[in-house]
């Protein structure tokens, strides 16, 4: 896996970050979702290191990167404090200005360093997500009943944690068929540590929580993303069932938008890394050009 590829552990100061980085070329942050691993890139980011240089963390409470204690508002686990961390991570690296792509949890992380951060981020890809805020705002027994797992995990009053721990793969599924064999394993070891599915709730009750009023308070503020922004979403996920056009959902959030389904499943950086890395390859030539 990611032959070529340093490995190192950054501190950012609030988290200390387990991260794969090689290649040459303008930064891209690719950031992962739920419950993966930086290893799901793995297929997607060689493809992508001729013309970048490709950085792959784990975020903060996920796979080997370390897990901050959590406060009763769970704001050690927000996007907003996810951001922070990545934006010491390039700086310790030596960018200072990068593109973003995040896929699921990583959409909104990535959301909010282009909304918190304008000036490091150039370009942003989003995978399979809208803004937190506007999910939770178009809720309805649709939703709930997809995406029910939101809720699972974001409550504390009977935490997920006993459940899940019970029988950590049959609970998240998947296999390395899929995944591959090494990426199964990285998977399989987070998905098998306490602290890590606790720290992955805690994500979730952060979303339901300052994730949320960080949305909330950007569209009330009419604060929006300047930068170009690239949408993808999976043609055997459900984003266009539940949204329509979900190009037309992010621009309301941003300036630049454009965006189109790629062919294969939620996981489309295991699914279909050849489509995913031209995809996003394209958009960042493309938007440097313009």
């Amino acid at each position: 896996m990611f032959d070529g590829f340093a490995e190192s552990r950054v501190d950012t100061g609030e988290a200390e970050l387990y991260v794969r980085h090689g290649g040459d070329g303008p930064p891209l942050l690719l950031l992962h979702g739920h419950p993966r691993t930086h290893a799901t890139w793995h297929r997607t980011a060689p493809l992508l290191a001729a013309r970048h240089t490709v950085v792959c963390p784990d975020l903060r409470g996920y796979g080997r990167s370390s897990k901050p204690q959590t406060t009763p508002g769970h704001e050690p686990y927000s996007k907003r404090a996810m951001a922070r961390d990545l934006v010491a991570l390039m700086r310790a690296l030596g960018h200072d200005r990068f593109a973003v792509a995040g896929h699921d949890r990583g959409a909104y992380v990535a959301h909010r360093l282009a909304a918190d951060h304008p000036d490091a981020v150039t370009h942003l890809v989003i995978m399979d997500a809208v803004p937190i805020g506007e999910a939770l705002a178009r809720c309805d027994a649709e939703f709930a009943a997809r995406w029910w797992h939101w809720f699972f995990l974001g409550q504390t009053a009977k935490p997920a944690e006993r459940v899940i721990n019970a029988d950590p793969d049959a609970w998240y599924g998947s296999g390395p068929e899929q995944m591959g064999a090494e990426a199964y394993e990285d998977y399989r070891r987070a998905i098998h540590d306490p602290a890590t599915v606790h720290a992955m709730c805690e994500d979730y009750r952060a979303g339901l929580g300052p994730d949320r009023a960080a949305d909330d308070a950007d569209r009330a503020a009419g604060r929006r993303i300047g930068c170009p922004v690239l949408v993808l979403w999976a043609t055997r996920d459900d984003m266009e069932e539940l949204y329509g056009d979900p190009v037309g959902v992010w621009r309301s959030w941003a300036d630049d938008v454009r965006g189109h389904a790629v062919e294969g499943g939620h996981h489309l950086a295991e699914d279909a890394p050849a489509e995913l890395a031209a995809a996003l390859a394209g958009f960042l030539k493309e938007s440097a050009a313009g």
